[in-house]
């Protein structure tokens, strides 16, 4: 599999089994606050000493992969414990995926089990699910856990891998970021400890958790003792609703969300009761930070870099985002950033450079894909106090005079939408296998409320206005709506570059122009 040794810490830092955060709360105390039930940590510690019984004895194989595919509920919010404690490893999949995507996670991740709801189970195909793999719906697994027996507390060697986490990278398909129990334990300490969670707080779980940022509201929550609150809202308004109802006090989200938040009207009450406010997954501009101030102005308002690569790499201190509401901040607890000039020096203030992730969050690699892994996960620099592994991310960045981290832009070709990474080639792919396109390319144009919003345009084998439908039919059965183009352009011809390459470059000035 090629996973990476871990880079040690501190002695004195605390690293656990992931399962051990089922123990951090009160006995009493409100863990989670789901549709039909509310669970104390008690209760939870219970649950996923049931889950984690039945997993091990439904798959006696250490390291086994288990895929869930299914909305926020009980089980999808205690799998990444449950499975650590089974000695297994979880693969959450984005329930807005559809079946290509899921089939590829699947065979990819060699899943022995895929637990889902008995609708996306149903959309799947014959040859969809590798005859290796069991397929359950999850009141079935539910059912079985009243009689399975409980299993105790792990103690697994913290370097051993907890979770497969499948992200688009910038050609082909999603690959697999393996994440240790160290990686993930080290990441919710830190995010508690920055944020300043406690016991007393309630976290609004609204992002997937599929992300690495929305599977941390639940453990970084979870560490600080807190109860969480899962949300699959529809529109804005119902995480309002729903900040109103459970007295939420920490909300995090993508800047489309906060875009569409803060054209609501919130009752004062409503908004009086957030303390903390975290974006990720792109940047805000200043515009909406000033509207996010003036909504929520007891609130302070996290802004974050991050890259599933390395969970998440800085922060700005709330104190600054009025004075300096563009920057990305400075490194989060057990991380380490370095800004590398083209010469492999540390850049200078002011001078452009890529930022390198180093330190305990760096993932093990991607899974079962050594040349990827090799081009993303390289040696830190000779000037990293940690060195061993580093994540060079491809982001262009510079560094002022204070420390604080300024974003440039990205080296690669990835398409940033919604909070989304999305592959231009992997929506490339799905045009041409409609067999209505000769060529294809996707790309990711500025626009104010999805901060990139996906722009295809192809050559048509058949130039039609009933094939332009056609095609838009096409993607949208076979692509999740994250993906789906906002416009289709199509062209007698494509513009070459002098290396005979389609010009990427010339067709995005083409289409902004």
């Amino acid at each position: 599999m090629g996973a990476i040794t871990a880079v040690s810490v501190d002695a004195q830092t605390d690293i656990r089994p992931l399962d051990h955060l089922a123990l951090r709360g009160a006995e009493d105390d409100v863990a989670l606050v789901l549709r039909g039930e509310v669970l104390t940590f008690g209760e939870l510690r219970d649950k996923v000493a049931a889950l984690a019984g039945w997993l091990a004895a439904s798959l006696p194989s250490p390291g086994a992969r288990v895929a869930t595919w299914a909305a926020k509920d009980a089980l999808t919010c205690l799998m990444p414990l449950a499975a650590a404690r089974a000695g297994l490893v979880h693969v959450p999949i984005n329930p807005l995926l559809k079946r290509s995507q899921v089939a590829h996670i699947l065979a990819d991740s060699g899943a022995a089990l895929l637990i889902g709801t008995p609708s996306r189970l149903a959309s799947l195909e014959p040859g969809d699910v590798p005859a290796a793999c069991r397929a359950m719906g999850e009141a079935e697994v539910l059912a079985a856990l009243e009689q399975a027996e409980r299993l105790g507390p792990s103690e697994a060697d913290p370097d051993s891998l907890a979770a497969i986490l499948y992200t688009s990278g910038s050609t082909g398909k999603p690959k697999g970021v393996m994440l240790s129990h160290a990686n993930m334990w080290l990441g919710a300490q830190s995010v508690a400890t920055y944020l300043g969670l406690a016991a007393d707080d309630v976290t609004l779980a609204v992002l997937p958790l599929s992300f690495d940022y929305g599977q941390n509201q639940l453990l970084s929550t979870w560490y600080a003792g807190g109860r969480v609150v899962p949300l699959d809202y529809l529109t804005p308004r119902d995480v309002v609703k729903a900040v109103g109802k459970h007295g939420v006090t920490t909300l995090a989200a993508v800047p489309p969300l906060w875009v569409q938040v803060a054209e609501l009207d919130l009752p004062s009450e409503t908004a009086a009761s957030l303390r903390r406010l975290t974006n990720s997954g792109g940047a805000l501009t200043v515009d909406l930070v000033r509207r996010l101030r003036r909504l929520f102005p007891q609130a302070r308002l996290f802004a974050m870099y991050g890259l599933t690569e390395a969970f998440r790499s800085t922060y700005l201190d709330p104190a600054l985002i009025d004075s300096h509401p563009t920057s990305m901040g400075k490194a989060i607890p057990h991380a380490e950033i370095l800004v590398i000039a083209d010469d492999g020096a540390v850049a200078a203030d002011g001078e452009e450079g890529e930022l390198v992730h180093c330190g305990p969050l760096v993932a093990q690699g991607y899974w079962q894909d050594a040349e990827r892994t090799a081009e993303r996960f390289k040696p830190a620099p000779a000037q990293s106090r940690y060195g061993g592994m580093a994540v060079w991310s491809g982001d262009r960045v510079r560094r002022d005079g204070d420390g604080l981290l300024y974003f440039v832009g990205r080296r690669d070709a990835m398409i940033k939408c919604a909070g989304n990474r999305i592959s231009p080639q992997e929506i490339e792919d799905a045009a041409l296998a409609s067999g209505l396109v000769a060529e294809a390319v996707a790309l990711g144009l500025p626009d104010e409320r999805l901060g990139q919003a996906v722009h295809l345009v192809v050559r048509g084998r058949l130039r039609s206005s009933g094939h332009a439908d056609e095609l838009a039919r096409f993607l949208l059965k076979e692509l999740p709506n994250f993906m789906q183009p906002k416009q289709i352009h199509w062209r007698d011809a494509m513009p070459i570059s002098p290396n005979g390459k389609i010009d990427r470059t010339g067709l995005a000035q083409e289409l902004l122009a």
